[in-house]
């Protein structure tokens, strides 16, 4: 390892100062859910949520990377732009789970949930920013652990208990696999630094690497819930706390596309036409099983989770374009739908909570008895089904002229094929979810007395996600530069 990794400066502990008081925040969580008597349990979401913003606001003031990045603590992260785009995400979805979690009547006064959600984030921030496979693998287990039992935290509840369940066994699985691969490139190159691996490489037979990338796919593939380790997403999504389900929606598969990026692109660019190819079968049958299926569901939750499916295949469309510009689409892409999503579910808290149901039918009649909240769920919908002046509209844009424009400069027919399934998948899902919509402003409401009461979290919650979508549709130029200078400091 070179002198300069070894290295140690105060900017160190500077870049990774959220991280530092993510910890903290974890600590004063527990101290207030001891002191807090039974009745006052309420106030443990609100200092979470409000922790998670101030941790925010310190990152964007104190711990913005410079545009190349740059290797700290021995090589074991980098601080670049990339991974603190994502981090951003991870602590807004943080802030955003907290306020719907507030007033659950299931989870919203225990204190050792709101801790697992602090730690959660902080593992997927360690992911974005790991740059050693050790450091990698550690962040995704501490990750997934939290997840695994946030998906099962209603251990009374069966469809609860059940998902926690699958979601474990299923991710311990491919977390094993991934393993593997990760133990095949340290053994047959001796290094673990990611920046290292792809040197060491060369000097590896062409089929180790091919071995130990399968492998690591696998382990990625799951976390994106792309084909075909996508079957855990629809029990997981249906049976989880529905605050969980949002943010495992938008955060785990954020996380998981970091690291995808990170190693693929630092590991691999030696095999790239090798893995480009399965990225590309892949991202088209994620998009169109997912929309597929999406078409027949009946529970909103589960037609989500489809949905999320077809998403991760548009993400990859990004991926498979192998340029600056496929990924930063990938990362504004992930903006627009971490904000949609946690718009939509968010309403499907309210509206689970008053009806006890989740069925699409009982969501008749919304427009009525709650403007507001069929509003929220109108440019949600909307901007998932990629229509203009939405963020989603020009979201799936900036991916399609990623690919086509490589696919200009390659001559690659497969990029081309990807290009015309992804614009049938988008035409497709606009269906479903046009019929969500139609039921929530044209069906006749079972019962004009209920009643949606939105208490003054999930206000705030709700329409900064609504406002946001809006802004980053109206607005793009901004958002754009940013992710186009987070892209470029990968290549």
């Amino acid at each position: 390892m070179t002198p300069e990794l070894l290295s140690f400066s105060p900017s160190h502990l500077l870049a990774v100062l959220p991280e530092i008081l993510l910890i903290v925040l974890g600590g004063v969580i527990i101290v207030v859910d001891l002191a807090l008597p039974a009745e006052r349990k309420r106030a443990v979401g609100l200092y979470t949520a409000v922790g998670f913003g101030a941790v925010l606001v310190v990152m964007l003031l104190v711990a913005l990377p410079t545009v190349d990045g740059r290797l700290i603590f021995g090589g074991l992260l980098r601080n670049d732009m990339t991974a603190f785009v994502f981090r951003v995400l991870f602590l807004f979805a943080g802030v955003v789970t907290a306020l719907i979690s507030v007033d659950s009547p299931t989870i919203g006064k225990e204190g050792e949930y709101f801790l697992v959600v602090t730690a959660a984030v902080l593992g997927m921030s360690l992911m974005a920013s790991a740059a050693d496979l050790i450091m990698l693998y550690l962040a995704l287990e501490m990750t997934s652990i939290g997840l695994y039992a946030l998906a099962g935290f209603l251990r009374e509840n069966v469809k609860s208990a059940e998902a926690g369940l699958k979601y474990f066994l299923f991710g311990a699985f491919t977390s094993s696999i991934m393993l593997y691969g990760f133990s095949l490139l340290y053994g047959f190159t001796g290094q673990t630094n990611l920046y290292a691996l792809s040197a060491a490489l060369g000097a590896a037979p062409p089929e180790a690497a091919l071995l130990a990338l399968l492998l690591i796919l696998v382990g990625f593939g799951f976390k994106v819930s792309a084909v075909p380790f996508h079957f855990w997403a629809p029990d997981v999504y249906e049976g989880a706390p529905t605050p969980i389900t949002a943010f495992l929606s938008v955060a785990s598969k954020a996380a998981g596309f970091a690291v995808l990026i990170r190693v693929l692109l630092a590991v691999f660019p030696g095999v790239e036409t090798v893995w480009t190819t399965l990225i590309i079968v892949v991202a088209m049958a994620t998009m169109t099983l997912g929309n597929v299926i999406a078409l027949t569901q009946r529970n909103i939750k589960r037609l989500l989770a489809y949905s999320s499916i077809a998403q991760a295949g548009y993400m990859l469309m990004g991926l498979a374009a192998l340029s600056a510009n496929g990924v930063a689409a990938i990362l504004y892409y992930l903006g627009m739908y971490t904000l949609t999503n946690l718009a939509a579910f968010g309403v499907i808290v309210l509206v689970s909570r008053v009806t006890g149901s989740d069925e699409i039918a009982d969501y008749a009649g919304l427009s009525r008895r709650s403007p507001g909240l069929a509003l929220a769920l109108l440019v949600a919908f909307l901007s998932l089904g990629g229509i203009p002046p939405l963020a989603g509209f020009f979201g799936k844009f900036y991916l399609f002229t990623s690919v086509m424009q490589q696919w200009q400069a390659t001559a690659n027919g497969w990029l081309l094929a990807l290009a015309v399934v992804g614009l049938l998948n988008a035409i497709i899902s606009l269906y479903y979810y046009l019929i969500v919509l139609k039921v929530v402003y044209l069906g006749a409401p079972k019962d004009e007395a209920l009643v949606y009461p939105v208490p003054r979290p999930y206000t705030l919650a709700l329409w900064a996600c609504v406002l946001g979508v809006i802004v980053v549709g109206a607005v793009i130029g901004p958002w754009v530069s940013l992710a186009a200078a987070a892209a470029g400091g990968l290549f």
